[in-house]
């Protein structure tokens, strides 16, 4: 029996996840299903169309797509959302009448569980405890406050990159992977250059999609300054010392005893520790 995967979203800030699916079960993109969950059941939308299910991910544990929902389910997420919208910023006003430094980013309201999750952000530790109580009697329910990173932050609020697109972090990374200077550094991208920061302030995630492939191309080459000798035309095999690294070319400038510079392809290049590399030529005999 073929079973598919569907991709639901309980939340429209949530990202959405696989749920696997019977034949029966064909939902479009845009409607409602019934998927489980930890602690029972919630309507979800479907953000990503049904597709076979891999052989390679028979193995792998996934929750399970119920029914499709109903027009009043349905209709119930779509209200829940907009009541979730309206208070955001109610909770941004009374935080800000009690004059706390933070940013209101977004409010949970299950359907099932008498509670509300505001989250937000903030730069410092606030003291919200009087806020807590003037949310509680606004939405009179027990409050739950979670503060988020500025990677989450970004994340929740959406927006266009510089590249033109969606974000990555709120159109299909699940898990934020840690970005450091050392894979800015291995790209050849300058470190002063705000362009390596994203919306959120941070390094961008961008920056972890062509690391791998870079570090591989650069344990090709030589180290910059190492001695190498290289074969310049007809000119023979001429020693000389590594300048600099052209690591998507796959080739390297070369310094020569005689001041001038040239680009060789790593093909003609050797120095110590390649396999091939070639002995130095001994000087002509008096």
């Amino acid at each position: 029996m073929s079973e598919f995967l569907i991709g639901v979203r309980l939340r429209p800030t949530a990202p959405a996840e696989d749920y696997r699916a019977g034949e029966d079960l064909r939902p479009h993109v845009g409607e409602f299903a019934v998927v489980e969950t930890a602690g029972g059941s919630a309507v979800g939308e479907v953000r990503r169309p049904r597709r076979e299910l891999p052989e390679v991910r028979r193995d792998r544990l996934y929750r399970h797509v119920l029914r499709p929902a109903t027009e009043a389910e349905a209709r119930d997420w779509r209200e829940r959302r907009q009541r979730e919208e309206r208070a955001i910023p109610v909770a941004q006003q009374l935080a800000r009448s009690r004059g706390l430094p933070m940013k209101v980013v977004d409010v949970e309201m299950p359907a099932d569980v008498r509670r509300v999750v505001v989250a937000f952000s903030a730069e410092e530790r606030v003291d919200f405890r009087e806020l807590v109580r003037d949310l509680a009697r606004e939405f009179h329910s027990r409050i739950e406050m979670r503060q988020i990173g500025a990677r989450d932050t970004t994340k929740v609020m959406d927006g266009i990159g510089p590249c033109g697109r969606q974000l990555c972090c709120s159109s299909h990374l699940r898990r934020f992977e840690p970005i450091s200077v050392k894979m800015a550094k291995a790209q050849d991208m300058p470190l002063t250059d705000s362009r390596l920061l994203g919306n959120c302030g941070r390094l961008k995630c961008c920056l972890l999609y062509e690391f791998s492939t870079y570090e591989e191309l650069r344990a090709r080459l030589p180290r910059v300054n190492s001695p190498c000798q290289a074969e310049c035309g007809g000119g023979g095999c001429m020693a000389g010392k590594v300048r600099s690294l052209r690591v998507l070319k796959q080739s390297v400038v070369v310094g020569f005893p005689d001041g001038t510079e040239a680009e060789v392809p790593i093909e003609q290049v050797t120095w110590e520790g390649r396999d091939h590399i070639k002995p130095r030529p001994e000087p002509p005999k008096s």
